[in-house]
C-alpha cells in the first residue's frame, strides 16, 4: 500500500561554478530538514548553479558528486535527489541524480536542453522517460525547460509524483507557476517544483517560488524569494481516491515518442 510521502524542498543561493562551496552549504542546509524528512529535492545544477562552463567538471567531479549525495542520503537517512554536471564517457549531461540511503543511484538526463541559450551546443541531450520507484511511490524525475513540453511527461505509465528541478528566471515566473500547474492537473499526480533564489554571474535573477502542487492543481506548499527549506507530506491516499473518483486517464489518448 503505497504511504504518505514526507518530502523537503532545499531552495537556496548557489555559488557560482563553485562545487566545494556549493557542498558545503547543502550539508550545513540538510542539518536543518525535519527528522521525519523521506526525501529531500535540490535545484538544478545546485553544485555550479546553471552554467556552460563545462570544463569545470570532470569524471573526478563527477564521481564526487555522486559521492557526496550518497554521503548525505546515509548520514540523514533519507532520499535526495537534484541534477548536476556530469561527464560520462566523452559527453556532459545536465543529469537529475536520485540517490536512496541504501546507495541506489538513479539517473535522468536532461531532454529538453536550452537552445535559446546554447545549452543544446554544450550538453547531449538525454533519450529515455524514467521512472523512479521510492518507498512505493512511482516518480517522474524533469528538469527545468522539460516543463514546457506535456507530451514528454504525459502519465501514461502510472506515475504518482513529478519532481523538477530549476533555475528558472524571475522574468518568466508566473510561467513557472501555470506549468508547474497544468503539469499536475493534465497528470493527475502530485508536481515538486524546486527553484534557486539569488543572482547568478551572469546577471539573471532567479526568485525560487518552489512549490508542492497537488492532482487538483492547487499549491499545497510554496516558498518565497528567499532561502529557506519548506516540507510537506503527501497524501496517498487522496491522490488514489481522486483516480479512482475522476479517472479522467482512462479516456487519455495513446501515443509514441519516436
Amino acid at each position: 500500500m503505497l504511504q504518505n510521502l514526507h518530502i523537503a524542498l532545499i531552495q537556496f543561493d548557489m555559488a557560482w561554478e563553485n562545487v566545494e562551496t556549493n557542498f558545503d552549504k547543502v550539508t550545513e542546509l540538510l542539518s536543518k530538514v525535519p527528522s521525519q524528512t523521506n526525501l529531500v529535492v535540490l535545484p538544478e545544477m545546485f553544485t555550479t548553479g546553471f552554467t556552460q562552463n563545462k570544463s569545470i567538471v570532470n569524471e573526478v567531479v563527477s564521481e564526487r558528486t555522486i559521492e557526496r549525495m550518497k554521503t548525505w542520503s546515509h548520514q540523514f537517512d533519507l532520499a535526495i535527489c537534484g541534477s548536476a554536471i556530469i561527464k560520462a564517457g566523452n559527453d556532459h549531461y545536465n543529469r537529475f541524480l536520485f540517490i536512496t540511503p541504501q546507495g541506489t543511484v538513479f539517473k535522468y538526463d536532461k531532454r529538453h536542453l536550452f537552445s535559446i541559450s546554447g545549452e543544446d551546443g554544450v550538453f547531449a541531450s538525454g533519450k529515455k522517460r524514467e521512472i523512479i520507484e521510492y518507498l512505493g511511490w512511482q516518480i517522474r524525475p524533469s528538469i527545468c525547460y522539460d516543463l514546457r513540453f506535456p507530451v514528454w511527461l504525459r502519465n501514461n505509465i502510472g506515475y504518482h509524483l513529478m519532481i523538477n528541478c530549476a533555475n528558472w528566471p524571475a522574468a518568466r515566473n508566473s510561467v513557472w507557476e501555470t506549468l508547474l500547474k497544468a503539469r499536475a492537473i493534465e497528470n493527475q499526480c502530485y508536481v515538486v517544483g524546486c527553484n534557486r533564489v539569488g543572482t547568478d554571474a551572469l546577471g539573471v535573477k532567479y526568485l525560487g517560488n518552489s512549490m508542492v502542487i497537488n492532482f487538483l492543481g492547487e499549491p499545497m506548499a510554496e516558498i518565497s524569494n528567499d532561502e529557506r527549506i519548506i516540507s510537506f507530506t503527501l497524501n496517498a491516499q487522496r491522490l488514489v481516491d481522486f483516480r479512482q473518483k475522476f479517472p479522467v486517464w482512462r479516456d487519455a489518448d495513446t501515443f509514441e515518442i519516436l
